[in-house]
């Protein structure tokens, strides 16, 4: 691949518009380069987010699980209200980190393996009320609900944590001109990266690094692959 020309003081500048939530489309009007190469280049940073994303530890303790449901044209609920939707596990450790995986369904049979590998036995696992959870009460886990319908969060008893998350996700994707399929994962664990990296100036370091660490070139003419324009 041919040899970066981007200025280092431009790929500074699109890394800090990056993690500021610009779209590629502002940032290359702020930063004077042509769209199609912002949009290339954080493509590429989303990519070495995925790619280093660090295998997290076993969580232990307490622990909120939820699924969720992004994209699609329905406002549905879960199961057969959530068709063209991309069905999202997640799980979060109170006042820690959040992991999140696309599932091709939220029936128990998916979600326990996926609990099991992540979450450590003997850990409380905080969930609402939803069916698939039931299992949990037969588990190596002690299980407590949340109805949402009846009181939003009770003592310990609630999964605001992870609820917040979804909240967070689904607002920075929002203002972006859709996603293609085949790049959402990209976007989710952009989201996760970010909501486990808080700190602004952090951010901006790490992908500083992971763009001089890499092998690859973030080359200012994007070849030919399919690519949002934000």
């Amino acid at each position: 691949m041919r040899k970066n020309r981007l200025s280092q003081h431009k790929q500074n500048k699109l890394i800090e518009l990056f993690v500021a939530g610009a779209t590629a489309r502002t940032a290359s009007e702020l930063v004077n380069v042509n769209k199609n190469t912002a949009a290339y280049y954080f493509h590429r940073l989303r990519l070495l987010i995925y790619q280093t994303s660090p295998h997290l530890e076993m969580f232990e303790g307490e622990i909120e699980a939820d699924e969720s449901y992004f994209g699609g044209t329905r406002k549905g609920k879960r199961g057969r209200g959530a068709v063209g939707k991309v069905a999202v596990f997640g799980l979060l450790k109170r006042n820690g980190k959040v992991y999140t995986v696309v599932v091709p369904n939220a029936q128990s049979a998916t979600l326990l393996p996926i609990i099991r590998e992540k979450v450590k036995p003997d850990s409380i696992v905080y969930t609402d009320t939803f069916r698939s959870y039931d299992v949990l009460d037969v588990s190596e886990f002690s299980h407590f609900r949340i109805n949402n319908n009846m009181h939003f969060a009770e003592n310990h008893n609630h999964i605001n944590g992870i609820e917040n998350f979804w909240n967070q996700a689904k607002r920075h994707l929002r203002k972006f001109n859709g996603i293609p399929k085949e790049h959402f994962e990209l976007y989710l664990k952009e989201c996760e990266w970010r909501f486990n990296n808080s700190e602004i100036k952090s951010q901006i370091s790490i992908l500083k690094q992971l763009v001089k660490g890499s092998l690859v070139w973030l080359s200012s003419t994007a070849p030919k692959i399919k690519f949002i324009i934000e």
